[in-house]
């Protein structure tokens, strides 16, 4: 159902809030114009803009560090990620000696680029490093401890991941997160733990929200139903996770009113959206599933354009127009060229 994330995804949505909070707030100065310039295009994914600031700003002899540290987001954005590697050590290069946050917001970009090109190894000893001067770091635990889950050493990524729960008690988004990574590299077993003794342990604690979703991928889901029912004005993710439930429990149509009844009431969510169209296709309804897609797609500020994207070319598939689906699975595939799943569909859609 789409609600399962890979490492990979955690990295990029965190990668993303820490780069949305640092551009929004950032203003260097008369001095770095041209840096200033680079982050207002990086807040608005404009990655080619941002590397011609970022130029115009290394011959104007603005702060490098800085630079230096846009440079390299910029070319994360456009995945060049050994690039970006090298300008994160070249920005590195211009710190003073003593560690500022930049420093460290840079270890973490250049962590995750280690990440996504392979080298685990270095990813860790980048956190490491972190760990080293702010021992009370909680993400660095965290992202240390998922890249130990898929090494298969489970031990470490266990001591990780509950000194990463002690840092952060009551977060409920990093619990999940926990469940999901160790789900997903076989551990499910270890998953539920958490999630069970987080219930045990603090529900009393926890909204209804929160509980509903626990129970949800405890698989129990009667109570998930109860706790979700309750809170489903809460936020869209309630929303979301009271359909999902009734379409685990085979109640379609009850999902698609809970779906709808939310879009009724004014509310715009591609999230919504998109498991509406997965509820179609489910039903066998293909045309009104396609229609969910495009609604979904026409939300501005959109975060899982790509899924859409993906989905709008399934549910052409379905309703048998391979012509539409190979016009745009080329369209997606220059956008997205490291989508593994969309080059099988590709080969799928030129073989018809």
């Amino acid at each position: 159902m789409g609600i399962r994330m890979s490492l990979h995804k955690i990295l990029i949505i965190f990668l993303l809030t820490m780069l949305v909070n640092v551009a929004s707030s950032c203003s260097f100065g008369e001095r770095n114009e041209f840096t200033n310039l680079g982050f207002e295009a990086l807040e608005a994914r404009d990655y080619e803009a941002a590397l011609i600031a970022f130029g115009s700003a290394e011959e104007a002899l603005e702060d490098m560090r800085l630079l230096y540290r846009g440079r390299g987001l910029a070319l994360m954005g456009l995945l060049q990620y050994e690039e970006a590697l090298s300008a994160f050590e070249k920005a590195l290069s211009f710190s003073n000696g003593i560690p500022a946050l930049v420093d460290f917001d840079i270890n973490y970009y250049m962590a995750a680029a280690f990440y996504i090109t392979g080298q685990k190894e270095r990813a860790i000893e980048t956190y490491d490093a972190i760990l080293t001067l702010r021992e009370k770091d909680g993400d660095a635990y965290f992202l240390r401890g998922a890249i130990r889950a898929e090494q298969g050493l489970i031990q470490e990524a266990r001591s990780d991941f509950d000194q990463a729960l002690s840092l952060n008690t009551g977060n409920s988004d990093r619990l999940i997160d926990i469940y999901q990574i160790l789900a997903g590299n076989g551990y499910h077993g270890v998953g539920e733990e958490y999630l069970r003794d987080a219930m045990e342990q603090n529900a009393g604690d926890m909204n209804n929200f929160e509980k509903g979703r626990i129970s949800f991928y405890l698989s129990d889901y009667e109570n998930a139903r109860a706790y979700l029912e309750k809170a489903r004005d809460f936020n869209y993710e309630a929303v979301l996770f009271l359909g999902m439930t009734y379409e685990v429990l085979a109640d379609y149509n009850y999902a698609v009113s809970v779906y709808i009844d939310y879009i009724d009431r004014g509310n715009e969510s591609p999230q919504i959206y998109n498991q509406l169209g997965i509820c179609r296709i489910n039903m066998n309804d293909y045309e009104n599933a396609l229609l969910a897609f495009l609604a979904g797609m026409a939300i501005e500020d959109n975060d899982i354009l790509q899924t859409l994207r993906f989905n709008e070319i399934v549910a052409n598939q379905f309703l048998g127009d391979f012509g539409r689906a190979a016009v745009l699975m080329d369209g997606y595939l220059s956008l997205y060229p490291d989508d593994k799943v969309a080059e099988r569909e590709n080969y799928f859609l030129r073989t018809r």
